[in-house]
């Protein structure tokens, strides 16, 4: 087995694990995480640039950070400054996959830049801005229809949808 195959059934493998152990009640879907983890492992898998495959890194770095903060909070631990906290553990997450990419040369190659960006940074930026704005925006859609979904399974569809065009998006800038 190649070592890219090992490590797209390694982020399915781990992408179900937390799906599997998720309540529905939290903040973000756990069907959004498990879609975005195994976006990321098809992306590198199949060669897709990496402008596309920090779109994918950065929801996913959203979610984990929401989830981990959700957790926390309903576990009624650290609950000294949240603020603080809150900050803290996106900090640690995207540091947390951020230094070990810089570490192996995946960050910071003269060659892999966009618009004067690393592509995988611009990704992870625009993926992150766009996760929370499509979260944002489910949310605001949804007080807007008594606290219901326009439509089956729109929590998951908005989120990973916004992903999807960004993808395209940058498909067609890095062509």
């Amino acid at each position: 087995m190649k070592k890219s195959k090992l490590y797209l059934v390694s982020n399915l493998s781990l992408g179900a694990l937390f799906a599997l152990a998720a309540k529905p009640v939290l903040a973000i879907c756990p069907v959004c995480v498990v879609a975005v983890g195994a976006g990321l492992g098809l992306s590198e898998y199949l060669g897709i640039d990496d402008s596309i495959a920090g779109l994918w890194i950065g929801g996913l770095l959203v979610a984990l950070s929401v989830w981990t903060i959700d957790y926390l909070n309903r576990k009624d631990w650290l609950k000294g400054n949240k603020n603080l906290r809150d900050l803290a553990i996106f900090v640690l997450y995207y540091a947390l996959t951020i230094w070990p990419l810089w570490k192996k040369n995946l960050i910071g190659h003269p060659d892999h830049r966009l618009f004067g960006i690393d592509k995988l940074i611009l990704g992870i930026v625009i993926g992150s801005l766009f996760f929370v704005l499509a979260n944002v925006w489910y949310k605001y859609l949804k007080s807007k229809n008594n606290g219901r979904a326009h439509f089956p399974y729109q929590k998951v569809a908005m989120p990973v949808g916004t992903l999807l065009i960004l993808s395209f998006v940058f498909y067609f800038l890095t062509s």
